[in-house]
């Protein structure tokens, strides 16, 4: 017998054998800048500090270039600011041929109102097979303010 049950919620849990890359062995990364203080390893490596901030204002982009094809399957963002409100955008992009074409994941903008909205926190569902490169541009502020981006984590499984 088949059956189907309707009018159900679905449950919004992480696999329990959710393996996440070890992107410190698995990728080289570009970035446009980094606060001496705030380096990008304390994005991508769990438990490294509290993430990466530009060195400056403006558009940044961090890239990942892995050293061998990647099937990702998911991808978790956490951005946070607690100084200025603002309105951040971010474009998450692939590549399967080294940079040379990309393929848009998404594209969101999000309102960051300190003290109340502190955090944005984004979990994506993909089917990527033979990934070269993922590409994260981040314009901290789409008014063109003196905001820094930042990155809290980025995990890839």
């Amino acid at each position: 017998m088949r059956k189907r049950i309707i009018n159900q919620e679905p449950q919004n849990v992480a696999p329990v054998d959710q393996r996440w890359l070890d992107l410190q062995s698995l990728a080289q990364v570009e970035l446009t800048s980094e606060d001496a203080a705030n380096p990008i390893e304390a994005a991508l490596v769990p438990s490294t500090g509290l993430g990466w901030r530009a060195a400056q204002a403006g558009e940044q982009t961090i890239c990942l270039l892995f050293d061998e094809l990647q099937v990702v399957r998911r991808i978790q963002l956490l951005f946070h600011e607690d100084q200025h409100a603002r309105t951040q955008e971010f474009v998450l992009r692939w590549s399967p041929d080294g940079g040379q074409s990309y393929r848009e994941i998404v594209r969101q903008q999000y309102n960051f109102s300190p003290p109340a909205v502190t955090r944005e926190f984004e979990d994506y569902a993909v089917d990527l097979a033979g990934v070269t490169t993922l590409e994260l541009r981040i314009v901290p502020d789409v008014s063109g303010g003196d905001a820094r981006a930042s990155l809290a984590q980025l995990r890839i499984a």
